[in-house]
């Protein structure tokens, strides 16, 4: 059976299961790529840390050049996170003659269209199933099964930390802190969460699904966001009260102004897929205007679910499929059907609001006026006896009828002036 020489750059988590993959079951990814995929080179910075697998003499090493120089290695897996070096090296390996597979989803984010590029022009590819979603193959079937349609939507939970700590907060009242402290202590969360929990993360995976399924070239820091730091508990009791359940959700959408893009903590109805994912689990729901709506769900990271995206891509690419489907993206690239940008406060949707007020008259009133001026029709509103124990203070929670987020912003700033609204606690988008 022919060869296909391998190597593999960033030997963490994720390195190590990929090697445990090519090592331990040749015989399986042989089976699939009617070649055996043979590991020939790992690039580490310490040769002396431990992998956690073992590997063949001579493969480990810290000198990049001989993946460079070995002409047996025609892809590479490249594994190094962030910008720097990690964009340069994946530079040296393209203009190399190596096709490359990663999972670097900071780094497409920022400059995929960029290294898109160059690789076409160097006649090479480059495969990134592991960089949005884990295992789940959302790429692939965006980008081949699905590519008779039209996407019309796209709505993930892309963030395994973020939605273990939804869920536990929906689940057991827990205050955002404690819940956040459990994550960590299981390994969900990293020491210092701040790119999952203030939603980094899942909006930099939705840069990349939107440039795959619509053609669009967006700055990911340039997508509106927010984390989930902010959420209260009491908010996962309203959202139950009301049928709700509220999850951290990336959202694309096709609408007639363009295309809408948000990350940001909505209630999802109780019942629907998206509300029923649970701790760490990823999924994404898209709706293709031939087939419809479909669904995907599964472990967003890890080491092996991560490594078996990865291997998949290995095996693609030693086959030809990404060469082949590498192609869409350069359709894109020049401007065919490409997605335009909808302006910024467009997405059209109803709002969960939740003010705390003095236990005053005419303040609902106050609140109403301020919404109608501004195009907004309440649907519903829950308010509560005020709890002495807090000064009188008492929430009131509106439920909008669908309204533009510019008109909820334009109604939210009237309001703050108010003397008898203690603050505008929330708003979250409801998903529909």
């Amino acid at each position: 059976m022919e060869k296909t020489g391998v190597a593999i750059v960033g030997m963490g988590t994720v390195g190590a299961g990929v090697a445990r993959l090519l090592l331990e079951h040749g015989d399986r990814t042989a089976r699939h790529a009617g070649r055996t995929l043979w590991l020939n080179h790992a690039v580490v910075r310490d040769l002396k840390k431990p992998r956690g697998v073992e590997l063949p003499e001579g493969v480990l090493t810290d000198d990049l050049q001989r993946v460079i120089d070995d002409e047996s290695v025609s892809v590479v897996v490249q594994l190094i996170g962030g910008i720097e070096p990690a964009k340069s090296i994946m530079l040296r390996l393209l203009e190399s003659g190596k096709d490359v597979v990663t999972a670097n989803k900071a780094l497409l984010a920022q400059h995929g269209p960029e290294l898109f590029d160059r690789a076409r022009e160097l006649g090479r590819s480059i495969a990134f199933e592991a960089s949005v979603a884990g295992g789940i193959p959302i790429v692939a079937n965006i980008s081949q099964c699905l590519s008779a349609n039209q996407i019309q939507s796209l709505r993930g939970i892309l963030n395994g930390t973020c939605n273990f700590i939804v869920s536990k907060m929906d689940a057991e009242g827990a205050s955002y802190k404690a819940t956040l402290g459990e994550a960590q202590k299981l390994g969900y969360a990293e020491a210092d969460p701040g790119m999952d929990v203030d939603g980094t993360d899942a909006t930099q995976k939705l840069a990349i699904l939107s440039h795959l399924a619509f053609g669009a070239r967006v700055d990911w820091s340039e997508i509106p966001r927010r984390g989930i730091g902010r959420l209260k508990s009491v908010d996962f009791r309203y959202a139950t009260h009301l049928g709700y359940r509220i999850k951290l959700i990336a959202l694309a959408k096709l609408t007639d102004e363009g295309l809408v893009l948000d990350v940001s903590p909505m209630l999802v109805k109780v019942g629907k897929p998206l509300a029923e994912v649970r701790d760490n689990y990823n999924a994404v729901s898209v709706v293709g205007d031939a087939v419809g709506p479909v669904f995907f769900q599964g472990q967003g990271a890890g080491q092996m679910p991560t490594a078996s995206a990865v291997v998949a891509d290995l095996i693609d690419t030693a086959v030809g499929r990404t060469a082949i489907t590498f192609r869409t993206l350069e359709l894109w690239s020049e401007g065919r059907d490409r997605a335009g940008m909808a302006p910024r406060g467009s997405l059209v949707s109803r709002y969960y609001l939740r003010f705390d007020v003095q236990d005053v008259p005419k303040v609902l009133s106050q609140i109403a006026g301020a919404l109608g001026k501004n195009g907004i029709s309440i649907g519903s509103v829950y308010q509560h006896d005020a709890d002495l124990s807090d000064e009188g203070i008492v929430p009131v929670v509106i439920v909008t009828k669908e309204t533009t987020q510019a008109s909820v912003g334009a109604a939210l700033a009237e309001l703050a002036s108010v003397e008898a609204i203690d603050s505008v606690a929330e708003q979250l988008k409801i998903l529909d």
